[in-house]
């Protein structure tokens, strides 16, 4: 698709400002060096953001013998933006301000009986509830929320959630009648607010061709080209868990057979180990996950044998992604590579150069997630920040007529 002029206005004001919430303060004429862009471009972006209230002057700098260069950063006493992160447990509420930074947080516990959308949309109005009341007059800019499953993005409809058995379910409207907040809601899911929380705030920053790949009880890959998410036609853009790496292999949670995810999702690992170990059935995947890295850190022989066969699919699986995508940068996340990566990947890592073409391997950086923060919630957030800054297209052209 081509891009327009609103297109391009919106990517360069997306990269001004990642580079400005890494490095505040910092000048124009930095912005211009770093993003790339003319410093009479960066100037014009930067105006309308100041007065869409989402960057402030904050003092200059000597030029080294001119007018003194005005000092900018984002406004983080203005406006905020909530992110939600939606699990089959819990609901994480975070409030970011606009430098991206955490200013509150609510955590509600959910229990598995707890899956119907009222129930669900219960713990996140409650947990609003906690946040507006400390908030005091503080504008809310908009609220972001990741849902499991699939996600209508426009229609704001989670398509299938099939934990919950959720089909169509309206969730941005009944979502909005329950908050009774005059704000924009956006919805996606875990691997799309994963991947713009890296692009914003994580290793992916300035980042031309990213990856993201989740490992966890499902698998999918993140991708973004250009500093943007892509999504392709339908939203399913990503579903790298559900292609073939063996057509005659086990059957996936998707119906077909040899999916990735039915060799490397967090039910496929514990199936293996099984075979192997008892212990594999013994408490809650995250129970049973950390009991298979420490049998793999004391060397025992079922622990040892099942990371190595693991790793040999996810090498295949990634080996495919490289070929295909041929990204700068692939970097892995989710609750198994925190929990088994310190085994799986170097395994993983030393079987690549064996199922991948050697110039993608050699074009691509692989690093682990090594964020603390909850980049879902983040990611949730940032959605809420681009759907504010859409409103440039109201700004500045305003003021320079």
């Amino acid at each position: 698709m081509k891009s327009t002029s609103r297109d391009i206005r919106l990517r360069n004001c997306f990269a001004v400002l990642r580079h400005l919430i890494a490095d505040a303060p910092t000048s124009r004429q930095i912005l211009a060096r770093e993003t790339d862009l003319s410093v009479a471009t960066v100037s014009n972006l930067v105006t309308d953001l100041i007065e869409l209230g989402v960057v402030v002057e904050v003092g200059r700098e000597d030029s080294g013998g001119g007018r003194p260069r005005a000092l900018l950063a984002p406004n983080a006493g203005g406006g905020v933006m909530i992110g939600v992160d939606v699990a089959e447990t819990y609901v994480q509420l975070e409030v970011y301000d606009l430098a991206l930074t955490v200013v509150d947080r609510v955590e509600e516990r959910m229990e598995a009986s707890e899956n119907s959308p009222d129930q669900v949309i219960g713990h996140i109005a409650s947990a609003m509830d906690q946040v507006r009341s400390r908030l005091g007059d503080r504008a809310i800019l908009g609220v972001g929320v990741s849902l499991p499953g699939q996600v209508d993005v426009a229609w704001g409809v989670s398509g299938f959630a099939p934990n919950w058995n959720w089909h169509d379910v309206p969730f941005r409207r009944l979502l909005t009648e329950r908050l009774q907040l005059d704000v924009p809601v956006y919805l996606d899911n875990p691997l799309k607010t994963i991947t713009v929380g890296e692009l914003w705030f994580g290793d992916g920053r300035g980042v031309d061709r990213l990856a993201v790949l989740i490992l966890g009880t499902g698998v999918g890959a993140g991708l973004a080209f250009g500093g943007q998410l892509y999504r392709g036609a339908t939203n399913s853009a990503g579903e790298w868990g559900h292609t073939t790496i063996n057509p005659g292999g086990p059957q996936c949670r998707c119906g077909a057979k040899g999916c990735i995810e039915a060799y490397v999702g967090a039910p496929a690992i514990l199936w293996q180990w099984a075979q192997l170990d008892g212990r594999a059935a013994e408490g809650s995947q995250t129970e049973a996950m950390a009991a298979l890295a420490a049998a793999w850190e004391a060397g025992e022989p079922s622990a040892v044998r099942t990371v190595e066969t693991v790793a040999e699919s996810l090498a295949a699986g990634v080996a495919n992604l490289l070929n295909l995508v041929n990204p700068d940068l692939v970097v892995l996340d989710g609750w198994v590579t925190w929990a088994l990566g310190d085994a799986l990947v170097p395994e993983f890592e030393r079987r690549l150069a064996s199922h991948a073409m050697e110039a993608p391997l050699k074009a691509a950086r692989l690093k682990r997630n090594t964020q603390e923060r909850n980049m879902v919630a983040l990611g949730a957030a940032a959605l809420a920040l681009e759907g504010h800054l859409n409103r440039l297209n109201t700004v500045g052209s305003r003021s320079r007529r």
